[in-house]
């Protein structure tokens, strides 16, 4: 019986990829590393420090800098997002989004938020959507980050729901393992998963019931 819907954030509830894509461009392009959409891909659903690193070992430079290099640039990165998403709105939210979570709460279906992204509560606050949103897990306060189950696991604890009844959202191949190597079953977005949309407008709840 599905008690819990668990959300990821960026190509789920909304679609920040390319903030994200130019800032690490700009910062790469500082580093003298060139990066291209196609290698962004492999970013999505892993966090800030390992998305760096993933940058410094495809241009051969992961020896170059140190652990606390690596979170200043990381840092540094992160502002230049923030400053970029200063003009997020409501308008913002992917198509059949804000219905979607209207119809869970009608429901009294749990809603958690399982993303890596550190940003998640100012810009659930910006999409105007944090009053529905019952827990918003911590990255920083799990070990691991997806492909591990940690963030998962931890939203499914937030929302007091047992993991065989949640069933999670995401858009990246990292979080479908995520949930899969937890037991959580899963919905796709435009990523193979237990059961798989095309786009956010698809979802609904009688829709994933299927997976009952």
């Amino acid at each position: 019986m599905i008690k819990g819907i668990i959300f990821d954030l960026d190509g789920v509830i909304t679609n920040t990829a390319k903030y994200h894509f130019k800032a690490w461009k700009k910062l790469a392009s500082e580093l003298g590393i060139e990066i291209d959409e196609k290698f962004n891909e492999s970013l999505k659903g892993v966090s800030r420090i390992d998305s760096l690193k993933k940058i410094l070992e495809y241009a051969g430079k992961e020896n170059m800098y140190s652990q606390e290099d690596i979170v200043r640039l990381c840092d540094k990165k992160n502002e230049e997002y923030k400053e970029m998403l200063k003009n997020l709105s409501k308008e913002d939210i992917l198509p059949g989004i804000e219905n979607f979570i209207d119809e869970l709460k009608k429901n009294n279906i749990k809603i958690g938020l399982a993303s890596v992204s550190k940003n998640a509560p100012f810009i659930l606050e910006k999409l105007a959507l944090s009053c529905k949103i019952d827990y918003i897990a911590d990255p920083s306060a799990v070990k691991r980050g997806k492909p591990a189950p940690d963030i998962f696991l931890a939203a499914a604890e937030g929302i007091n729901v047992e993991v065989e009844d949640c069933i999670g959202i995401e858009d990246s191949k990292a979080g479908v393992e995520a949930m899969k190597s937890c037991n959580m079953r899963s919905v796709g977005i435009a990523t193979k998963a237990d059961l798989t949309f095309e786009s956010t407008e698809e979802l609904s709840l009688e829709k994933i019931r299927e997976l009952d």
